[in-house]
């Protein structure tokens, strides 16, 4: 598992599940129980995306939810990650071909971390959204250099 003893800043997430099954879901909340335990690293859920860091998106993106997805995104201060948990989110899955579905959440949002699987592992998980918290790093020692933040418009 992808580990960095340090975190300048303990990464807040907001999940969003646009259209999934719950299998993702269920993976989700299972790395905050004590099993796994995510928040020993300083992550922790939060329902406000006006707080969080980090959006972890599951489930496809379809017609009805893209506006929302994309709102919430918006709404996160900048820097910004997003991490796509389970087929679903990375690709659109099994629900690609169907006639409401726009696909993954990289459709509407740019996503930054895949973690591919049906429903993918709380350790895959765990380490996306790790994986998440050092590209934000990264991103912020960027902003502080004077680079441009690569900014999606709408």
């Amino acid at each position: 598992m992808l580990f960095r003893k340090t975190l300048k800043k303990s990464p807040w997430i907001v999940h969003y599940d646009c259209n999934s099954c719950n299998g993702c879901d269920i993976e989700i909340l299972a790395t905050l129980t004590p099993v796994y335990d995510v928040e020993r690293f300083g992550i922790i859920n939060v329902g406000n995306p006006k707080h969080a860091d980090i959006l972890v998106v599951s489930g496809s993106v379809n017609h009805r939810n893209a506006r929302v997805l994309k709102t919430i995104y918006d709404q996160m201060p900048h820097p910004k990650a997003v991490v796509a948990i389970g087929a679903c989110a990375c690709s659109g899955g099994i629900f690609k071909e169907c006639y409401n579905t726009l696909g993954g959440a990289d459709t509407v949002i740019p996503v930054d971390v895949y973690v591919p699987g049906c429903a993918p592992r709380p350790e895959a998980i765990m380490e996306g959204i790790l994986k998440a918290a050092q590209l934000l790093e990264e991103k912020k020692k960027n902003i502080k250099k004077g680079e441009i933040l690569n900014v999606a418009k709408s």
